[in-house]
């Protein structure tokens, strides 16, 4: 049954929400130090092993993707458009997907708990939706086009 378009972008926002909070301790090298140990202890309690420390270079990519993660819901936050949750939709499906690869790799457990709602969100950003946005029509994924053409 496909979604109201206003449905579609409350998803969109919460979405972007949940992005911002558990992606706020990877924008920093301190923060995402806390966010690993957290992370590692929950893996022990869920019967995993102690997830391996990081490197200067491992922090660097960790919080560059939290930087960009967090600039992206934060525009997703401010402005929830279908358009945005689309392509936030197939990120999620990617994000999944290396998941799942690491998650066969390594057997950590933890890791049910980040790719299980990843690929949900995927999953409701292209649920179909009823209507267009804002009056208009897209022609493919990247270019907008009027409803006059």
């Amino acid at each position: 049954m496909p979604l109201s378009l206003a449905a579609n972008r409350r998803i969109v926002r919460a979405s972007a929400t949940y992005d911002l909070l558990l992606t706020a301790a990877f924008a920093t090298p301190w923060t995402f130090a806390l966010a690993h140990g957290q992370i590692s202890s929950l893996n022990l309690t869920l019967g995993g092993a102690a997830l391996p420390g990081f490197t200067p270079f491992h922090m660097l990519f960790a919080c560059l993707m939290g930087s960009v993660v967090l600039v992206w819901s934060l525009l997703r936050v401010l402005e929830p458009t279908q358009r945005l949750g689309r392509f936030d939709g197939v990120a999620r499906f990617l994000f999944s997907l290396w998941m799942a690869w690491c998650l066969a790799e390594t057997g950590a457990p933890v890791l049910w708990l980040f790719v299980v709602p990843e690929f949900a969100w995927g999953v409701a950003q292209w649920w179909p939706v009823r209507g267009q946005e804002d009056g208009q029509r897209y022609n493919g994924v990247l270019s907008r086009t009027s409803q006059a053409c």
